[in-house]
Formats: structure tokens, C-alpha cells, sequence
């Protein structure tokens, strides 16, 4: 009886732990992408690049720091970095340029192309297109469409738009965007006096749709809001690509910034990889900061995804100047690199 007894309250404790247990994992926090915090390159000469986006774009510098030490060598995978990083902002949305002082890095190369792998650019969101490009246009700055195109309408999601890329002294891709009434965020539509209003994306060209949404909607949680097929002559001198034809997929977190579009070049397929040895001081480094909320459980899960690190693994950040307490750099399938933060 007395064994009995023992083995009945044996499995009653059990029987506690494991509801106690499944009552802990149904209340415990998923995983998720909070959202998307900011946009950053790398700039030859920070001054040069902080005049441009102030002046001509209308951003405004909202901190100006100098960073170095071990945590941001691991963190950048850059041995002896020293770096002066400036965060802008424009509208609700922001961007962080980063000069590295040592070590110097490479210059975007001279015949990177927009349906290479390693491009990616920002939208920028303005009032009035003709208003912007006279702008632009009076500050000299280099064309990287023909000029402003306006997309045809037998596209349900894209007509009406009305786009032009061009790029920055260091010639890093930007574009700018007026989307027509009842496309894009309401909040574009808003009554303002801005010309330059915030940054709608950042768009990563990519050469499989289907496995950049392992990484980013099943492995980091970001959802799917638009997709769009565009091709044209318009498409075409939009992004300067004879033939292009491209599969877009826009997708954003639940908490807000800047969404992450992606553009499969659907033709012409002769796109080039990104380059194998990019480093974070080379002038053709992007990434884009995802705030998360548990970067260890996202670290594991990007190792059991064999996805490629720049960080050795998520690194405590002491200093806090930069606003989060660790992050790391990872790679998805094409390249492209995300800081994954948590604050």
C-alpha cells in the first residue's frame, strides 16, 4: 500500500510539472522581429555624406558618436575598427551611416549593376515628384534611371507610381517615390509641407523569392504585405536594366520602420553574387537593424539554418551609446546582412 501510495503521488507531481511546463511555453513570448529600426552603409567621408543627406534630402542628425574597442570589432567582424557612426532621420524612419577611420574599406565597384546581388537601395517618400527631381536636379546629382517613370496601369499594384533612382556622392542607390492615391501607407497621404516626407523600404535584390522568405517571413517572423509582377519600358528605364522584369515582394514587421522589399529579377537572369569578402568598412556594405526580442534564441536558429555569420555569435554591447545592450550580423541566402539588436 505504502508503494502504492508513493508510485499515485509520484505521478501526481509529474502530472504538475508537465501542465506547470506547458502553461510556461503557452505564456512564454515568441519569437519575433519588433521591428525594422534602421537602414545603415558605409561612407568614405562623413561630413561630405552628412552635408548631402541634410541639405539636399532634408534629414536631420539626431546623434553623431565615435566607436571602438573589442565588442564592436567582433560585433562588425572588423579587426582594429574604429568608426564615427550618425544616425539621421527623416519623417517617422532613420538611417545610420557609419565612416570607418581605420581600417579603410573598398569603393563600390564602377560596374555594379541593379540586378547584382549585392545591390540594395532606400525609398524615399516625397510630396511631389516633379518638386523633388527639379530639386535633385539643381544639386547636380548623378541619375541612375533615365529619369522619373511613372508606372503604367494595367499593373493593379504598381500604376500609378511614380519612381526615379539616383545616387549619393559615395553612389549608394537611393530612389524616390510618390505613390498615387489609395496605394502605399496612409501616412504618406497626410496633408504636409515636406517635400521629402520618410523612407517607405529598403529593397535587396535577391535570386530566389522563395528562399529569401525562409529567412525573412518563416525564420524572422516578418509578414508579407504586397507583392507586385513589373516589367515595361518604364520598369526597365526606372532601373536601368534592358529587359528587366522583376517579381516584387514587399514585407514589414508588426511594430514599424522602413519594410524590406525584394526584387527577383525575373530577367535578366544575369545577375552576379554579391561579393564573398565584403566587409562592413567596404563602401558597398548595407545592413538593416531588426530590433528582436531574444537574439540568443535567433542566434540559434540561424546556426541551425547553416546561415552565415559576420558576428562570432550574438555580442554583449557594454557602452550602450548605440541604444541596444546586443546584436549580432548574419547573412541572408543572397548576402545581404541584418543587425539583429535587442534593446
Amino acid at each position: 500500500m505504502r508503494t502504492q501510495r508513493i508510485l499515485a503521488l509520484g505521478a501526481v507531481a509529474l502530472l504538475i510539472l508537465s501542465l506547470a511546463a506547458v502553461l510556461g511555453a503557452s505564456t512564454a513570448a515568441p519569437l519575433a522581429v519588433t521591428a525594422v529600426d534602421t537602414v545603415g552603409m558605409t561612407v568614405a567621408d562623413m561630413d561630405r555624406a552628412v552635408a548631402f543627406y541634410t541639405s539636399v534630402l532634408t534629414f536631420e542628425k539626431i546623434s553623431d558618436v565615435e566607436l571602438s574597442g573589442r565588442e564592436y570589432e567582433l560585433l562588425h567582424g572588423v579587426f582594429g575598427a574604429r568608426m564615427r557612426v550618425v544616425r539621421l532621420r527623416l519623417g517617422a524612419e532613420s538611417i545610420e551611416l557609419t565612416e570607418y577611420l581605420t581600417p579603410k574599406g573598398r569603393a563600390i565597384p564602377v560596374d555594379l549593376r541593379p540586378n547584382d546581388r549585392g545591390f540594395q537601395h532606400i525609398a524615399i517618400i516625397v510630396r511631389d515628384m516633379d518638386e523633388a527631381y527639379t530639386r535633385l536636379r539643381r544639386f547636380e546629382v548623378e541619375h541612375a534611371s533615365t529619369g522619373p517613370q511613372r508606372l503604367p496601369d494595367w499593373n493593379p499594384n504598381a500604376g500609378g507610381i511614380r519612381a526615379f533612382y539616383f545616387k549619393d556622392p559615395d553612389g549608394h542607390s537611393l530612389e524616390i517615390l510618390q505613390f498615387p492615391p489609395g496605394k502605399g501607407d496612409p501616412k504618406w497621404h497626410q496633408a504636409m509641407d515636406k517635400l521629402f516626407l520618410g523612407i517607405d523600404h529598403t529593397a535587396i535584390v535577391v535570386s530566389d523569392t522563395e528562399a529569401s522568405l525562409k529567412f525573412y517571413r518563416d525564420l524572422l517572423g516578418l509578414k508579407i504585405v504586397g507583392t507586385s509582377e513589373n516589367y515595361g519600358t518604364e520598369q526597365e528605364h526606372l532601373n536601368n536594366v534592358f529587359g528587366a522584369r522583376l517579381r516584387i515582394t514587399s514585407l514589414r514587421a508588426g511594430n514599424g520602420g522602413p519594410g524590406i522589399e525584394f526584387l527577383e529579377y525575373l530577367a535578366p537572369r544575369d545577375g552576379r553574387p554579391a561579393p564573398s569578402d565584403e566587409r562592413a568598412s567596404d563602401l558597398f556594405h548595407w545592413q538593416t537593424t531588426l530590433v528582436v526580442n531574444a537574439a540568443d534564441m535567433f542566434a540559434q536558429n540561424l546556426l541551425a539554418g547553416n546561415f552565415r555569420f559576420v558576428s562570432p555569435g550574438v555580442v554583449a554591447i557594454t557602452d550602450g551609446r548605440l541604444g541596444f545592450s546586443k546584436g549580432l550580423l548574419a547573412r541572408d541566402p543572397d548576402g545581404h546582412v541584418m543587425a539583429l539588436i535587442e534593446k
